[in-house]
């Protein structure tokens, strides 16, 4: 039986943090699909097409990794349809625990036959979130030790817009 995992998030963006849990997972499982869904709680930077380019980008050294896009369908769905038996989430610190718990126990309702594996985040990334770095880098703090080198291009790039429109 292949074991094949599903990786979902927002990843707005892609963080050094989550491609080192794209890396470990690998050693883990036959395949891992990489699941670019849409957080309705959050405002995204990217679109979902630059979000999927640069992921794939980013993961191209892979070769058991496939990376989707997905709008409309609840996870769960979307493991079932992908033949995902497992979720990989990752957690840097108590608060994510919390919640990443509450998630994964109403997935196991939704989809009892779906396993939730959590990967505790590398020391070096605990403290990072997407947020905190789009945050530091729009009042010019230097983030690039925490991206990927395409993913960090990408993100001085869309600030340089930002800022250009504003003015």
């Amino acid at each position: 039986m292949t074991k094949v995992a599903l990786f979902p998030g927002s990843f707005d963006p892609l963080t050094n943090g989550h491609l080192d849990l794209i890396e470990r997972s690998t050693k883990l499982f036959d395949k891992v699909i990489v699941g670019v869904f849409v957080n309705t709680n959050k405002t995204a930077l990217f679109t979902l097409e630059e979000k999927l380019a640069l992921i794939k980008e980013t993961v191209a050294h892979l070769e058991n990794v496939e990376v989707i896009v997905q709008e409309t369908k609840l996870t769960v769905e979307s493991a079932a349809q992908l033949g995902a038996k497992f979720l990989i989430r990752g957690i840097r610190n108590v608060k994510d625990y919390e919640y990443e718990k509450d998630i994964a126990m109403m997935n196991h309702h939704l989809a009892p036959e779906l396993e939730t594996v959590f990967l505790l985040a590398d020391e070096a990334y605990d403290h990072v979130s997407s947020s905190l770095l789009k945050e530091v880098l729009k009042f010019g703090g230097d983030v690039s030790a925490y991206l990927p080198q395409p993913v960090n291009q990408a993100l001085n790039q869309k600030n340089r817009e930002m800022k250009s429109n504003e003015q």
